[in-house]
């Protein structure tokens, strides 16, 4: 996203629109593989924005501009595509298949008012689909399918259609019928729309025509009219009564705009067999933004504020729904205007909260706007406004990210954020060069600003820089724009943070004596150190007596055994769950000082540590895995090899099962990668942490 040089080969410059009823915003979503960026490209040069269609593997699409998108041969961010068709203005939302990306998907949705979830006319539904669907589902999107694809050697649109109905509910119904390879049948209004010959015709069905699809106009009328308003119609229709066509449309679009009713249009991108029918469907049956639900709203302080409404002349709020950084024009912000008018050479309130911990501090800034576009997939396209309902980008807004409100200096907002997916595979990098650190330090702060599902962790104890990433794809499109960016890196095993603790009591001696001119070094110090049990931290008792160290001295004592915890005793790690008693020491009325007793408290504490036994102890997560009932053997197998303790398993009631189980960190470093191995990518899962727990004496020897 973001350059602005010519038009790339696109033959229509961009369009604004007035009126938020004249506007669309569609998330196409569905698995990889299944024809979403070919079907945003045939849609496009169906309505002249294009003059030809693009290819996914040649990486000629509007879509798929990214260089990872183009050598992955798959979206790996959302890009918007607009086109015009019958006075309406269609923002296509393009969102990634895969499971790693599914928080460009979240910002998708976010930004849509409807969803074409299209599927593969020859590969059924298979998890990763119904997980997509459930994704929809979760925010309430309103939904049309497309089966697409049908030029596919395997393709049966039949077949599909019921692997759809089983997996997504009884409401998914065909609006058309496939009739050969060139024409559609249609359910409602008994039309063929022949495709042959490169143009539409339409003509009335013969009786056998009608015949052979009533029994599936039959089942759609029925779904149709029991979603409707009008409780008489269903008795009407089952009496025998004709329902004149113009009101089973009406009750279809309010059905659809609901979310309750969902209809199947098949497409072939192709040969451009269902395009109209769809851009019918786009227009005339999906909400536009004044039917949709908007997010609620407060001041940056999170203090109430009056909901706000898709008007043009109403008070300024938008998002920004995602972040780019262009070679050419800098930081490209992706904007949905939910309230007012976006307009170039304005101020805007800048506010940013709640995502401190994925390294998005708190923010508020004013900012000036300097110019508005209509986003093209790669190119930006100046217009002189962007209305409520309506997507556009800005560029330089330097402290916009994405999740970021804009809205009016004179009246700051802040949108309620959406849901974040948390990032569960970690990647250890590290920096070849000086230079190179530099180099990653800055296109890293680039992409935590974009990529919210991205966590970066500076860990102090194992001194490496940690990504936190959604899966291998995700990590791979990372350290790609790293590299891109001018920073040679390479990874390495992760660490998990240890700690250490004593096995059994122990007394230890320290002995700090110098002298070597003027001012010398005393300061000596007996403790007794007995282990605590896991959690309890550290304790320290003074129990000299007689003033053998002096009173001023006993913090001192404390604070070098504080600092020798920090730095561990025996592998380096952090020393945890002791108390130790200062019990005896001797001092110099003349040589003793804070920094000779801080030095004799920690050689007394490496001493008494040379006396027993060091136990290792390594961090317990807590992990809970949703999966599907037939993998549930697999996955507790899995966990009993990882050494995890199963706590618990319940039922989901859906043919999924939840179990609960503790499992050492050490063990899940690539969980996230097995664990989808494991189930197809149907499983999921979280982690927290625990407690520590002694690791078992085998494995602590291997890794001391």
């Amino acid at each position: 996203m973001g350059s602005k040089h010519a038009d790339n080969g696109h033959a229509e410059s961009a369009v604004t629109v007035d009126d938020p009823a004249r506007i669309r915003n569609v998330a196409l979503v569905g698995p990889s593989g299944s024809g979403k960026t070919t079907l945003a490209e045939a849609l496009l040069a169906a309505t002249g924005v294009l003059p030809r269609a693009g290819t996914v593997t040649e990486g000629t699409t509007v879509c798929d501009h990214d260089p990872a998108a183009q050598r992955q041969q798959r979206s790996v961010g959302l890009a918007v595509a607009p086109l015009m068709h019958d006075g309406v203005k269609v923002n296509l939302i393009d969102t990634p298949g895969y499971a790693d990306f599914v928080g460009e998907l979240r910002a998708g949705l976010r930004a849509a008012d409807a969803a074409l979830f299209v599927v593969c006319a020859a590969e059924g539904v298979d998890p990763a689909t119904i997980a997509l669907w459930r994704e929809c589902d979760a925010v309430g999107m309103p939904r049309a399918l497309v089966v697409a694809r049908l030029d596919h050697p395997r393709a049966d649109f039949t077949a599909e259609l019921v692997a759809c109905r089983e997996a997504f509910g009884a409401n998914v119904l065909p609006l058309w019928l496939p009739h050969g390879d060139s024409a559609l049948d249609g359910l409602i209004t008994q039309r063929r729309y022949d495709h042959s010959g490169g143009r539409m015709t339409l003509t009335d069905l013969d009786d056998a025509a009608r015949d052979a699809i009533a029994d599936a106009r039959a089942e759609l009328l029925e779904g149709i009219i029991a979603e409707s308003e009008d409780e008489s119609l269903m008795d009407r229709y089952l009496g025998g009564e004709e329902i004149d066509t113009e009101t089973v449309i009406t009750d279809l679009e309010k059905a659809v705009a609901r979310g309750s009713f969902f209809p199947v249009v098949p497409v072939c991108s192709f040969t451009g067999l269902g395009l109209e029918e769809l851009l019918e469907v786009l227009t005339r049956g999906f909400p536009s933004p004044l039917e949709h639900p908007l997010p609620e709203v407060t001041d940056p302080h999170g203090r109430p504020h009056a909901a706000i409404i898709p008007d043009p002349r109403g008070p300024l709020a938008a998002e920004v729904v995602r972040t780019a950084v262009d070679s050419y024009v800098g930081r490209v912000s992706l904007v949905r205007v939910f309230s007012g008018t976006l307009r170039p050479e304005r101020q805007v309130h800048v506010s940013g909260h709640g995502l401190a911990d994925r390294g998005h501090e708190d923010h508020d800034a004013d900012e000036r706007v300097a110019h508005v576009y209509s986003p093209l997939g790669a190119s930006l396209r100046e217009v002189p406004y962007c209305i409520a309902g309506d997507v556009c980008a800005l560029t330089k807004v330097g402290s916009a990210e994405t999740g970021d409100t804009l809205s009016a200096p004179e009246d700051p907002l802040l949108m309620s954020p959406w849901t974040m997916p948390e990032p569960l595979l970690p990647v250890a990098v590290v920096a070849r060069t000086r230079s190179d650190e530099d180099a990653l330090a800055r296109n890293l702060a680039r992409l935590v600003a974009g990529d919210p599902t991205l966590r970066m962790d500076r860990n102090p104890e194992t001194h490496q820089l940690v990504l936190w990433c959604m899966g291998e794809a995700h990590a791979d499109v990372v350290l790609a724009r790293l590299r891109a960016g001018g920073a040679e890196i390479d990874t390495e095993p992760v660490k998990v943070s240890m700690r250490e603790t004593f096995a059994g009591p122990a007394r230890g001696h320290g002995r700090h004596v110098k002298q070597s001119g003027g001012h010398g070094q005393y300061a000596v110090c007996d403790i007794e150190v007995e282990p605590l049990p896991t959690g309890a931290g550290f304790e320290f008792l003074d129990r000299v007596v007689g003033g053998a160290v002096p009173h001023q001295f006993i913090p001192s004592v404390e604070k070098g055994i504080r600092a020798q915890l920090a730095r561990g005793v025996s592998t380096g790690n952090p020393m945890v769950d002791i108390r130790v008693t200062l019990v005896d020491g001797k001092a110099h009325s003349v040589d003793s000082s804070d920094a000779a007793f801080q030095t004799a408290g920690a050689l007394a504490l490496k001493d008494a540590a040379a006396k027993t036994t060091i136990s290792l102890l390594e961090p317990i997560d807590s992990v809970t895995v949703r999966l599907p009932d037939e993998h549930l053997g697999t996955v507790l197998g899995d966990l009993s090899a990882r050494r995890g303790r199963v706590l618990g398993t319940e039922s989901e009631g859906s043919g999924f099962t939840i179990v609960t189980a503790e499992v050492p960190a050490t063990n899940l470093v690539r969980y996230l990668i097995d664990l989808r191995s494991l189930t197809s990518g149907s499983a999921t899962f979280t982690r927290r942490f625990a407690r520590f727990d002694p690791m078992p004496t085998s494995l602590a020897t291997q890794m001391a």
